[in-house]
């Protein structure tokens, strides 16, 4: 089983920016579809925004233009640009690794099909 280490996360004013990463390791990480989830406190976990292994991304309506997702297939590493956050984005943040045979997908799917890291927290105030 793999291994999933974000870092990052932190306490920014609203109009901030933050930059998370994810370590991987243990997964031929080129191969997969990686993702971004977050969930707030007593919400649920919802999908932020994807990466195939060649690098087409797709993102929530909520972050689009302000949200962009990458990935580093040498260094093993996913990451998320976020500009101009808002008190909304508020939430733990999460690196997600789908199932091998599974393509990455815009839609909403089973949450079931990911295995995630712990975690970063980010907390925007206005």
């Amino acid at each position: 089983e793999g291994q999933l280490t974000e870092s990052g996360g932190d306490s920014v004013q609203a109009g901030g920016s933050l930059r998370l990463s994810c370590a991987v390791s243990g997964y031929s990480f080129s191969r997969y579809c990686m993702g971004w989830f977050r969930q707030a406190p007593g919400k649920e976990r919802e999908k932020v925004a994807t990466i195939r292994s060649a690098g087409t991304t797709s993102f929530a309506d909520s972050v689009k233009d302000r949200f962009d997702i990458s990935r580093d297939n040498v260094e093993n590493t996913l990451y998320l640009q976020m500009n101009s956050l808002e008190p909304e984005d508020t939430a733990m943040y999460y690196c997600a690794v789908k199932g091998r045979y599974y393509e990455c997908s815009s839609g909403p799917e089973p949450l079931t099909l990911w295995s995630w890291g712990q975690g970063t927290q980010v907390t925007v105030s206005s």
